[in-house]
């Protein structure tokens, strides 16, 4: 039995997991489930799931699951706190993490999982965005496994050679192609863009997910994270990883040879085909996810980004080429103008200038530990909120 530890497990990627998990109850066993506050949600994963230990991020919310725990007469054990949280990632007790932690607050479990040796399956891009090369060296000091589960990540993963050390460099690879729906405004003119609505961005046409990942990939942000993940999780340069937009999502990306050939991994755009990939790596595993109909689905377009209404992208592109602090810097303006913007205060359009902007104030600097890290994204937090602060007295 592979015990997992589902980190994040209210989300949509969590709630996946557990589907694939409980399609195989006699390989699986689920050891723990963290959440951020959503104790109702997490007790009724705990009444199916029954896992020893389960956390939470504050006191408060720990004290209601604690309550409904012993109400239901379930013996799972309840910690709080980020401490608990990446003692649970790093117990012995835990033979594979899903790391599904929305943002930079993924990064300290998911290091914690690295540096023991996990098995890691990574959802968190933001871990490596930030992380970059720390979290790459934890898990080879540490004798992890890193096993991408973004769908591109995975499918680039699967078009790789057999065996590959996650950040080394494969033989004989010319370029790396990620495939981006384009989201819901893949089509929407600039002035259209100036009046996008939370809601609007939240509605994807393709994929199920969270209202932050939502926005990044309406924005193409999301795209730009996963080329600067892309970049360390296979050792490529940010040159050889290409972006093509394919709004069918049914391609979900494209490993190109040097002898010419191109192999791509195709499926229907559901999460559990990658999460399934992760967990019964090196076999395979059934998902649940129904068989790709190429007939039904008639023809596959591709076509390139369009730069100049979606600069999120470039901007990735440039923290990419500059290394050191600027992928953290990037995700932290981000973080902070998406959550600014699903609060109603600032513009969709916005998003990509409060980053570009925060970019330009920010010296980079090599990596070369945590501290830096997590200075870089506090001060980085710090000038996005000045931004939005001076943007909002401009409106007044």
């Amino acid at each position: 039995m592979m015990r997992v530890a589902v980190l994040g497990s209210t989300g949509s990627i969590g709630v996946s997991t557990l589907d694939v998990l409980g399609r195989h109850a006699e390989r699986f066993e689920v050891a723990a489930l963290a959440a951020a506050t959503n104790h109702v949600r997490l007790l009724e994963q705990c009444r199916v799931h029954r896992p020893r230990l389960a956390v939470l991020s504050d006191a408060s919310s720990a004290r209601e699951l604690e309550s409904g725990l012993r109400s239901a007469g379930l013996a799972t054990e309840v910690a709080w706190g980020a401490d608990a949280l990446a003692a649970v990632a790093g117990s012995a007790e835990v033979d594979a993490v899903m790391a599904a932690i929305v943002g930079a607050a993924g990064l300290p479990s998911t290091l914690a999982a690295a540096r023991a040796g996990k098995r890691v399956l990574l959802a968190n891009k933001e871990s490596l965005v930030v992380g970059g090369k720390l979290l790459l060296d934890a898990a080879r000091r540490g004798g992890a496994t890193l096993i991408p589960i973004d769908s591109e990540h995975n499918a680039v993963f699967q078009c790789m050679p057999a065996g590959l050390e996650a950040g080394r460099a494969a033989r004989g690879v010319r370029r790396v192609l990620l495939t981006a729906s384009g989201g819901p405004f893949l089509r929407a003119s600039r002035a259209e863009l100036a009046r996008v609505t939370p809601e609007q961005a939240c509605a994807h046409p393709r994929w199920r997910m969270g209202r932050k990942i939502s926005v990044d990939s309406a924005t193409l942000m999301n795209k730009g994270l996963e080329l600067i993940e892309a970049c360390l999780l296979f050792g490529m340069e940010p040159a050889k990883v290409e972006v093509v937009v394919h709004p069918q999502s049914i391609v979900h990306s494209l490993v190109e040879y040097v002898d010419g050939s191109i192999l791509a991994q195709l499926g229907n755009p559901d999460m559990r085909t990658p999460i399934a990939h992760a967990l019964g790596w090196p076999e395979r595993i059934a998902s649940g996810v129904e068989s790709l109909d190429l007939v039904a689905a008639a023809r596959l377009d591709f076509e390139a980004p369009d730069l100049e209404r979606f600069p999120a992208l470039r901007l990735a592109r440039e923290a990419a080429e500059a290394g050191g602090t600027a992928p953290a810097v990037l995700n932290a303006a981000n973080e902070v103008a998406v959550a600014a913007f699903l609060a109603g205060a600032l513009g969709f359009a916005r998003i990509p200038e409060i980053v570009e902007a925060v970019l330009e104030r920010h010296e980079h600097e090599d990596v070369s530990g945590l501290d830096v890290v997590f200075e870089a994204d506090a001060r980085a937090r710090e000038s996005a909120e000045s931004l939005l602060v001076g943007a909002a007295r401009s409106r007044a």
